[in-house]
């Protein structure tokens, strides 16, 4: 796994809380490509975080705060197939770009992956989102197959954890 980018990261990064509702929603909704839903997407886990992501062992869900209390990212993994994760969710808010953040969270969401010992992490991304693609090629996720949905090509990427060395404690 990469090293952090930021030794000294603006941002902690802790497990969802019922208050984090109304800014995990707003970060979902700042990231929709033309404020609108995909064709692929329902958004229903976001109307309950709770009960998606943090009522099973092999789903959970993290927040990034900043010291003053605000939420400014967020990231989720979804127990999939037998023995896959589905990283979900990853949004970074705007102004808080560039600063680690987005690595921060990536490389908790692994983690925590590995922990559960899936041997595969599958996620997908929008073309438009090019810096998502980076921070994915950074962590080595390749990519699987690109589907057209409507108007946009969606990437469908995964990284195998199976007989990878896993990072010291």
């Amino acid at each position: 796994m990469p090293e952090p980018t930021n030794q000294f990261s603006p941002a902690s990064i802790r497990s969802f809380k019922g208050c984090d509702v109304a800014a995990c929603k707003k970060l979902y909704h700042d990231g929709l490509i033309g404020g609108h839903l995909a064709e692929n997407d329902t958004a229903l886990d976001m109307d309950d975080i709770e009960a998606v992501y943090m009522r099973d062992s092999g789903n959970h869900f993290w927040v990034a705060e900043i010291s003053a209390g605000a939420v400014v990212g967020m990231i989720a993994v979804q127990h999939h197939d037998e023995g896959t994760g589905v990283i979900r969710r990853l949004r970074v808010a705007q102004e808080h770009r560039r600063k680690g953040i987005g690595t921060e969270l990536l490389e908790t969401a692994i983690r925590f992956c590995e922990q559960q010992n899936y041997l595969k992490i599958a996620l997908d991304t929008f073309m438009e989102f090019e810096p998502a693609q980076k921070l994915f090629e950074k962590f080595r996720f390749r990519l699987l197959n690109t589907r057209k949905i409507g108007d946009r090509d969606l990437m469908y990427f995964y990284l195998d954890l199976y007989g990878r060395e896993k990072k010291p404690e």
